[in-house]
């Protein structure tokens, strides 16, 4: 049985500096991600004809600059850079399991929990920058002041509950397909590998949607008038 947890793989192990799968993969794809994005911006051009890589980047940016208008009912551009770096990261983590030898840093629980903490910490962020910080933080006690705690472990649940979907799905698949290597080490686990392929690209548009939509949230919903504030 192979390792399934990128954790329990170390790559490289010197004194006090342990470097497992998760952390050196997480690296390369963060690497790969600037290196194409740099490769691809360099010669940009605004007169056609445009050369098909730029037209490849401007149709992912304008998707999913489309998708967050569609979620926020909002400028897109206010979202854009930490919504669509979360969605290329997964997807790219994701999508890489086609490599030999490569194990996706999602199916790490701390390479998802790291994620969702960072959502944690951009909802408040993004709603103080927009209505203020009195106006933001009052609003976990509407309707009531009794409500606060009650919003408080929803803040951490949802934080949680992105964390787990995301590794839970992206293990259960690695699981899946090193269960059928074993049995049947043909046909069936390539059909299983191209399944994964889908269900990661999916999985990094459902965390990069609930994402910008705990954002959204936090910027429009139950926001206080300046009167109330007083």
């Amino acid at each position: 049985m192979v390792d399934i947890s990128p954790d329990t793989i170390i790559l490289l192990e010197s004194g006090f500096v342990t470097l497992n799968a998760t952390v050196v993969f997480t690296w390369l794809v963060m690497a790969l991600i600037v290196f194409i994005a740099w490769l691809v911006t360099r010669k940009l051009s605004v007169e056609p004809p445009l050369s098909r890589s730029q037209n490849l980047l401007e149709t992912i940016v304008d998707y999913m600059r489309s998708q967050i208008r569609e979620i926020t009912q909002d400028d897109s551009d206010t979202y854009l850079v930490f919504s669509g770096t979360l969605f290329l990261f997964i997807a790219v983590s994701n999508l890489l399991t086609i490599v030999p030898g490569y194990h996706p840093p999602t199916g790490s629980l701390y390479t998802t929990a790291a994620l969702a903490i960072c959502v944690f910490f951009a909802v408040p962020i993004y709603g103080i920058s927009k209505m203020g910080t009195v106006a933001y933080f009052k609003r976990y006690m509407q309707p009531t002041v009794f409500m606060l705690p009650f919003n408080i472990i929803g803040e951490l649940s949802r934080t949680l509950a992105l964390a787990v979907r995301l590794f839970g799905n992206i293990m259960s698949g690695t699981m899946i397909v090193a269960m059928l290597l074993a049995v049947v080490p043909f046909f069936l686990p390539v059909i299983m590998q191209v399944l994964g392929l889908i269900i990661g690209f999916i999985q990094a548009y459902i965390f990069a949607v609930l994402a910008t939509v705990y954002i959204a949230s936090a910027t429009r919903v139950h926001q206080v008038k300046p009167q109330e504030i007083r």
